[in-house]
Formats: C-alpha cells, sequence, structure tokens
C-alpha cells in the first residue's frame, strides 16, 4: 500500500493540496487532548467536500433506532457522538472576496502534524480571481496541559498587494451530524453572548439535556506589535462572531490569536457553566499562545518519556506506531472517569457511542503498560458503576437472577447499537470484560479492587452464560445457539468456538475468585450456583475439526467452500463495499480473528504446535476487514516465529489508517485498534507477558529493523527494553529489585541499574 501522506519519523506531511484527499486528511491530521478533540478542518471557509467534526467527551445523544421492524429487546435509541461547537472559525474576506481554497487558485500547501509537540500547523499561498495573492499560516493545539483550552494562532500576510481583508472569528453551534438516523438537529442555545474581542454560546442537547459552554479571546498583532481593534459584533441563533476589516499593507504579517475555553456539565461547578467558560478564555488569554503552547509541548513531553517505541531501520514502521500512540493518548488521557474509549475517538461520526469491547480487550493493556496503574483501574470502575445497567439489558432479553449482558455499545450502560445480529448475538463481549478484570489484576496484584468490584462483575458475568447455554441431547453437551462471533461476517451461527471458550472460561475464573482468592470473605454465590456452573465447565461442546487440533470456528463453517482469500479479486476488496451481505455470510472469509481471538488470550490453556496449526489455518481465509484483526494475528506469528508474517501483519494494522488499507479512513481513525499496534510490538515482537506478577520476554526482530526499545511499566516502576542483532539491553528504573525471564532464563535487574544480555 502507498502511503496517503510523507513518511517522517515524528510528523505527518503532506505537501500539496488535493481535495479528493481533503476528508481523509481531516481524520489523520486531527487533534484532541482527552476531553475534546477537533477534525482538521480548515479555520477559514471551505465550500469543497469535507466532514465538519468537533467533539466533546461524554456528550452524546440517544437518536431513535431507524429499523424496518421492531423486535423486543431493541435499543430505542442509538448514542450519536455529537458534533459539537465550530469554534476553530476564522474567515477571511480579500476586497470582498472570500478565502475559500476550494475556489481560490493554490499556488503552494503544506500541512504538518507533528506527533512530539501535538501541534497542527498548515502554511499555503494562494491567489484570488483579481490576482490578488496572500500567504496563510496557522498553527493551532488542543491544550494537554489544560484540556478545557484550544488555540490558535492565524497569520496573514499579502504577497502582491495592500488592501483592505476582513477578518470574522466566530463560535457556531448550528452543527449536524452527518450520520443523524433523522436529520435532526441535536442542540438547543441556552445563552449567547457577543463582547468586544470576545464571545460565548451556550447549548444544550434536546432530551439528554447535555450542555456545552465555549468561549472565545482573540488578540491582534501586525508583525509582532499589538493592534486594537474595533470589531462589529455579531448574535445570531447559537452563533456569534466579532466581524473586523483593516487595511493590510503588502509584506507585512498580520496574526489572529484566537483563544478558546470548552466546558461540559459533565464536569460540576458552583459557577454557571458559561460563567466558567468566559473566566477560563480570559486565563488563556492572559497566558498568552506562546505560554499556552509551551506547556502543552511539556506535557506531551511527558507522554512520550513512558509511551514512545523507538525502531531504527524501518521509517514506516517508526512513523506508524508513534501515529498511534499519539492518537490514542489524544482520546483518553484518564483524566475524566466518565470518559472511555470511542473506536473513533475524536475523528468522526461513526459507530456512536463511548465503549466497545475493544476498550477491555485492546486498550486496557496498552494503559496497564503504559500510564499509572490508576488508569486501567478507572476503565474497569467505569464498567462496575454501570453493573446494574448491564442487570436490566439481560433482563430486557428475558435473563434474571442478576445475571449481566454489558451491551456492545453505550454511552451510559445502556444498550445502543441497531444492529439486531450485533444487539442480541455478539454476546462475546461479556468476556472481555471478565477478561480484562483477569488482566488487570495479573498485572497489578490488586486484589481490594478485586474483593470491592471485580467479583460482584464476574459473577453477574457468570450467570448470565449460566443462563445462556442449554443441554443438547444430541451432542451430549451444553450448546450455545444463535450467535455472532468476533468474525461478524458470520451471523447467527451455532457453537462458535470462542464464544463458547470465553464462557467456559468466565465461569471458571468466577468460581475461582470468589472460592480461593477471596477465601475469606462471603461467597456470593446462591445455593446451587456452584453445582451448576462446575457441571457446564465440564460438559460444554468447544468443536474441532477431527483428526486436527484445529477448533472449528462454529457449526457447518466446513460446508462452505473452502477457497483462500489470495484468489479475491484486488478489485472485490474490500468485500463488504462490493459484495452483498448474503454472499458474505456465505462465504468462508473471516472479518477478523475469532478462534485467533481466544488463542490470543488464552495462550498459556494450549501448546505451541496447536496454537501454529489453527493460525495456519484460518489466516488464508481473514481478510482482515476489521481494525481488530491483523494486530491479534501478528501477536500469534511472533509466538510461533513466524517473523516474516508478524511484520506484514503488524505494518497492516500499525498503517491501518495512514494508508487506507479498507479505503475509510475518511470517516475517522480506528482507535481502539490502534492499542493493539502497540500489542504487536510489546506482545508480538518483544513477547512481554506477566505471570504470577513476573515479566517474561521472549523477543524476536523483524529482519530489517536494526533494533526498537520500549518503556513499560510494572509494579509502579518503569523499565526499558531495547532488542537489538546482540541481544536485549533491559534498564530498571525503578527503586526495586527486577526479576525478568528473558527466553525463560532467569535474570536479576538491580534498582536503578541497566544489564546488557547477549542472545
Amino acid at each position: 500500500m502507498k502511503a496517503l501522506f510523507d513518511l517522517n519519523e515524528w510528523k505527518i506531511i503532506e505537501h500539496n493540496f488535493d481535495s479528493s484527499k481533503q476528508e481523509a486528511a481531516e481524520s489523520i491530521f486531527s487533534i484532541g487532548n482527552g476531553a475534546f478533540g477537533q477534525r482538521a478542518n480548515f479555520e477559514e471557509k471551505y465550500s469543497g467536500k469535507s466532514l465538519k467534526g468537533s467533539y466533546v467527551g461524554g456528550i452524546y445523544y440517544p437518536d431513535k433506532t431507524k429499523v424496518g421492524w421492531w423486535k423486543n429487546g431493541y435499543p430505542k435509541y442509538f448514542a450519536k457522538v455529537l458534533n459539537s461547537c465550530n469554534w476553530i472559525g476564522i474567515n477571511i474576506e480579500v476586497n470582498e472576496q472570500q478565502l475559500d481554497l476550494a475556489i481560490c487558485q493554490v499556488d503552494s500547501f503544506y500541512r504538518e502534524l507533528d506527533m512530539y509537540r501535538g501541534i497542527l500547523t498548515r502554511k499555503f499561498v494562494c491567489s484570488f480571481n483579481d490576482g490578488k495573492k496572500i500567504e496563510v499560516e496557522s498553527v493551532r493545539f488542543c491544550s494537554m496541559d489544560d484540556d478545557e483550552i484550544g488555540a490558535i494562532s492565524y497569520s496573514i500576510t499579502p504577497v502582491n498587494f495592500s488592501g483592505q481583508v476582513k477578518f470574522t472569528p466566530y463560535l457556531d453551534f448550528n452543527v449536524r451530524n452527518k450520520d443523524s438516523n433523522h436529520n435532526e438537529m441535536f442542540w438547543e442555545e441556552r445563552v449567547k453572548k457577543a463582547y468586544d474581542n470576545k464571545g460565548v454560546v451556550c447549548a444544550s442537547t434536546k432530551i439528554t439535556n447535555f450542555q456545552v459552554a465555549v468561549a472565545m479571546h482573540y488578540s491582534f498583532q501586525k508583525n509582532h506589535d499589538e493592534v486594537n481593534i474595533k470589531a462589529d459584533k455579531i448574535e445570531k441563533e447559537l452563533y456569534v462572531s466579532n466581524c473586523f476589516e483593516i487595511n493590510l499593507e503588502k509584506g507585512s504579517k498580520y496574526t489572529l490569536f484566537k483563544y478558546v475555553s470548552i466546558l461540559s456539565n459533565l464536569s460540576d461547578s458552583e459557577l454557571s457553566l458559561t460563567d466558567l467558560a468566559i473566566l477560563k478564555v480570559n486565563e488563556a488569554k492572559k497566558y498568552g499562545f506562546k505560554k499556552l503552547l509551551c506547556n502543552h509541548e511539556q506535557s506531551w513531553q511527558k507522554i512520550w518519556e513512558n509511551a514512545d517505541v523507538i525502531i531504527e531501520g524501518d521509517l514506516k514502521a517508526q512513523q506508524a506506531i508513534r501515529f498511534n500512540i499519539f492518537q490514542l493518548y489524544q482520546t483518553y488521557t484518564g483524566k475524566n472517569p466518565k470518559l472511555n474509549i470511542g473506536p473513533k475517538g475524536f475523528t468522526g461520526e461513526k459507530y456512536g457511542g463511548a465503549t466497545y469491547w475493544d476498550t477491555e480487550a485492546y486498550c486496557l493493556p496498552f494503559y496497564l503498560k503504559t500510564a499509572p496503574r490508576k488508569v486501567a483501574r478507572q476503565l474497569l470502575l467505569y464498567r462496575y458503576q454501570q453493573l446494574d445497567k448491564a442487570i436490566e439489558n439481560a433482563e430486557k432479553l428475558g435473563f434474571s437472577a442478576g445475571a449481566a449482558l454489558y451491551p456492545m455499545v453505550t454511552m451510559n450502560g445502556e444498550e445502543c447499537h441497531n444492529e439486531w445480529e450485533i444487539t442480541f448475538e455478539e454476546i462475546h463481549r461479556n468476556g472481555a470484560i471478565a477478561y480484562a478484570i483477569y488482566n488487570y489484576v495479573k498485572h497489578t496484584n490488586d486484589i481490594p479492587f478485586l474483593k470491592e468490584y471485580g467479583r460482584e462483575v464476574l459473577i453477574a458475568i457468570a450467570r448470565f452464560w449460566s443462563q445462556r447455554v442449554n443441554w443438547s441431547e444430541q451432542k451430549n453437551k451444553f450448546v450455545i445457539l444463535g450467535v455472532t462471533g468476533p468474525n461478524e461476517y458470520e451471523n447467527n451461527v451455532n457453537n462458535n468456538w470462542y464464544t463458547n471458550y470465553i464462557a467456559k472460561w468466565c465461569l471458571s475464573y468466577a468460581l475461582e475468585v470468589d472460592t480461593q482468592i477471596l477465601i475469606n470473605y462471603k461467597s456470593l454465590l446462591r445455593k446451587g450456583e456452584k453445582q451448576k456452573w462446575q457441571k457446564i465447565i465440564s460438559n460444554i461442546y468447544l468443536p474441532k475439526i477431527e483428526g486436527t487440533n484445529i477448533f472449528l470456528q462454529n457449526d457447518n463453517f466446513l460446508d462452505k467452500e473452502l477457497i483462500p482469500a489470495a484468489s479475491l479479486p484486488e478489485i472485490e476488496l474490500p468485500l463488504n463495499q462490493h459484495w452483498s451481505w448474503d454472499r458474505i455470510l456465505r462465504s468462508v472469509y473471516i472479518k477478523q480473528a475469532d478462534v485467533l481471538q481466544g488463542l490470543y488470550f488464552f495462550e498459556s490453556d494450549f501448546d505451541l504446535n496447536t496454537i501454529s496449526e489453527n493460525v495456519n489455518y484460518y489466516e488464508p481465509f481473514t481478510v482482515h476487514e476489521s481494525s481488530l484483526s491483523p494486530c491479534v494475528h501478528s501477536i500469534l506469528f511472533s509466538l510461533i516465529k513466524d517473523e516474516k508474517k508478524a511484520y506484514e501483519m503488524y505494518l497492516r494494522t500499525a498503517r491501518l489508517d495512514l494508508d487506507d488499507y479498507n479505503n475509510e479512513v475518511s470517516e475517522g481513525l480506528h482507535i481502539t485498534s490502534m492499542a493493539g499496534t502497540w500489542l504487536s510490538i510489546v506482545e508480538g515482537f518483544a513477547g512481554v507477558r506477566v505471570k504470577y506478577n513476573e515479566l517474561r520476554l521472549n523477543p524476536i526482530l523483524p529482519k530489517n529493523w536494526k533494533s526498537y526499545s520500549f518503556n513499560i511499566v510494572h509494579n509502579n516502576q518503569r523499565v526499558y527494553f531495547k532488542v537489538h542483532k546482540k541481544g536485549v539491553s533491559i534498564a530498571n528504573n525503578g527503586n526495586d529489585d527486577l526479576v525478568i525471564y528473558l527466553n525463560k532464563k532467569r535474570q536479576l535487574i538491580p534498582s536503578n541499574n541497566q544489564k546488557e544480555i547477549l542472545c
């Protein structure tokens, strides 16, 4: 695949303006700070094809479900991540001609996302119909230091004329979601006010009554001297602006500094939201652009100190891993316990909802190893706090006695996915939440969390599985019927191996936690539950291809034409954009890792020969049209020492958006799968595992890499690894001695010490 934009180890760079790439660029050059985010839309008017997008964490609207016919238990709404106030807007007119790159002649263009500094820069020269030429430079960021502040520096230099230029900085809540089911306007005005050099708009969502207040303040300079501005104050419905006209001198640089505060009522305050937004933006203006930028850059530097992965010898791989890490931290920082990790983050509207099973399966392991323990703990507490809703969700589908079914998609704990085969059937998501609890405790040994929160969730999930199975007289086993596994290209199947296996494991782990780890505490089990669960564990049906070690993906899988994906014409890929759903469902092709997802989670339950046999059987049928798929394959190929395939799958997951593998990056980035990219290096190539609270490392080095290095957090101290051609360097940057098993050999690394181990 060809990269959409230039290769650079710390930057994404676009050298020429191509309107056909604009929506893709808006996704890839997006910026955010964990609280809000902004697609890389232009500040000035742009009449070309564009997906306008500004998003505030946790703010949603229950868009009424749109289906052909209703089914009992169906969610009444699909929670939409709302397109919020357009805060970047700065309209420009030169002698009454609108600056619009869809109309003006673009003489030169440069756009840069600096991932180390967290800054989006754009520079261009354009000509108007009358021959007047201007040079523009904009710099903007969403502050990582203060996640309620955004700032823009917008400069104009007249190249070949002196004349009148009109500036209109504005805030505009007149926005709609492109993916709205009924084309509703989701916002209602509460307050608007335009002042000299500033303004504020506060709006609330219909039904949910979320409030968002956005305030702006600006200053204006000629070269580096402050210019006093007398502007017209404009107020319209959901809109405020200042409009001023000024005579610009040829060759002089004029800069508008626009400061913005973005607040929501997700955070409580004694002050009104509008007053607080004004107060915040006034403080930002006093700090000034340079100081705000400096603080923002320092915050990013601290993130990179822990999270960076350095790859020597492969620029494509290096740029890609940093892009993935950058977008993950733009999406979620762990500062606000009410927020979670949506699959598009702040880069697009598609999918809706704030939380999928992606968080527990992919993102939690990333934050476990790159952030303080409280961040991962907080992600699990988010689910614990929604346990009552998970029990309600199960009740709607006919389950009882405290059984919990966590939603496939949610904002507040209620199921809100609008596809029945996902809502009712993709129940394996319950297992991912239980597995995340296990994974967290394995890494942290946080037994108090297990006692106070985790155990209750595990037992409620186990109760669901115990009711979801049924006894098959024909098979003389417990079976699970009518499900969709991780492979969404097979719907309503029976005995999906992964679903059956994780159901068995959930029951077993819940019993273990209740009866062994917490032996001194009163059991939460009801009479007869232990015996019933043990019977299911011992007798659940796990389909297998006879005479092999291959686990059968589900009943009837072998009835399909077993034609490898390599035989598909490239023009028909991706299948979901070219084939009918009927044709997809009857095909053997696998959207994402299914059996292999189970082998990844439960690697220690199987020998390498079994894992290898399954990987090599299912990979040829897998089209990887889910972003969550290539990383799992990469990790497993690393495990079986197939370096070539591990690297191929790594590049596919790492550059999924940068190279637009599935022709859909214009809709937004694949944020949650980006954690899988990091896992492909740390758990894949490096083979990092935690067992009995001890670190294990079993590394391979891709052939064209000189080395790769990274930090992880283990037992609240930072450990540095560098894998190179001669061996492994390990630095223990903590105050406690570290025991690590490298290729099964025990190594002791004293505190604040480094060790070079030749392999």
